[in-house]
């Protein structure tokens, strides 16, 4: 139980060194929408890995993803320290994966491009921030620490310290000034 509350801390910093005009924790406990729904993907996750609870793993997923806008399916793999901000219109499927120390804004799609029953979303890296927007598509790997602009449609590899832009998404390495924003935890 303790590490449950050592968890909820931990996520109510991520909110704070990640919104600025996050005015306290009470306001982020009752206010923000991407914290409330990774709450809810951790009891949709739990409920979806127990026996014969994928459909109440489900019913949890979709009644977060009518509360809070954000549709995180069960079987998705969430780092710590994600941070979902503005999270409206957020689609993560089932077999996507995510680092820690990401941050991901309204709009972003880590969706699949079959329906196999295989690996078909994304991978992503600790420390990638994902613009509004973005849709990574397919069961690639985004390298630590990448950046990934608003509306750019990835849908290939990219390694650690990318920059990743437009439809179909371009890469290129950081330059030292990019580089040094990067990821909004200092570490």
């Amino acid at each position: 139980m303790e590490a449950c509350f050592r968890r909820i801390r931990e996520d109510i910093v991520a909110v704070r060194r990640g919104d600025p005009a996050a005015r306290s924790k009470v306001s982020i406990v009752l206010i923000y929408s991407g914290l409330h729904a990774i709450w809810a993907h951790r009891v949709a996750s739990v409920l979806w890995r127990a026996p014969g609870g994928k459909l109440a793993g489900r019913a949890v997923s979709q009644f977060a993803r009518w509360l809070t806008g954000i549709e995180i399916h069960p079987g998705a793999k969430l780092g710590r320290r994600l941070f979902i901000d503005h999270g409206m219109g957020v689609v993560i499927g089932e077999t996507a994966e995510v680092g820690d120390d990401v941050v991901i804004y309204h709009g972003v799609t880590l969706g699949g491009v079959s329906i196999k029953k295989v690996k078909r979303h994304p991978t992503i890296g600790d420390g990638v921030l994902i613009g509004a927007g973005a849709k990574v598509l397919g069961p690639i790997t985004i390298g630590d620490r990448t950046r990934i602009g608003a509306n750019a449609v990835v849908t290939k590899d990219a390694p650690a310290d990318s920059v990743l832009t437009g439809v179909p998404a371009k890469l290129r390495q950081q330059t030292k000034a990019e580089a040094a924003l990067v990821g909004f935890y200092e570490i």
